[in-house]
């Protein structure tokens, strides 16, 4: 049962991971609200930025689906926690453009706690 549990949350952390990707290649103004002040979305060099950013959250949520499609419960428990690395680094990111903390810790910061508590219970299903 717990295992199931697990399973379904790294199924939603990857539909989110494509969710949130392909929002931001469709509307890239949409990456403002993630933390990082004052985005020119309309500056040609940022939204291609913006782009690279939003091809990295799909193919690190389609990822999930193939590790999850094919591994077993300890791979896909390290592989959510690499993964976590993402928000992280994203914090990271919006820590340094001085963005308000509550989109460092939590958004970024909650979603890598939230990932590796997934990746502890994938470990002990």
């Amino acid at each position: 049962m717990l295992i199931d549990v697990a399973y379904v949350l790294t199924g939603i952390i990857g539909a989110f991971g494509v969710f949130l990707g392909l929002n931001a290649f469709r509307t890239p103004r949409a990456a403002a609200g993630f933390g990082i002040p004052d985005t020119p979305t309309g500056d040609p060099t940022f939204r291609a930025w913006l782009s690279v950013k939003a091809v990295r959250d799909i193919a690190a949520g389609v990822f999930t689906f193939v590790v999850l499609a094919g591994g077993t419960p300890h791979l896909i428990g390290w592989f959510v926690v690499a993964a976590a690395g993402i928000p992280v680094g994203d914090a990271l990111v919006v820590w340094r453009s001085n963005g308000p903390k509550r989109a460092v810790f939590g958004i970024h910061g909650a979603t890598a706690a939230a990932m590796l508590a997934v990746a502890v219970l994938l470990f002990v299903g």
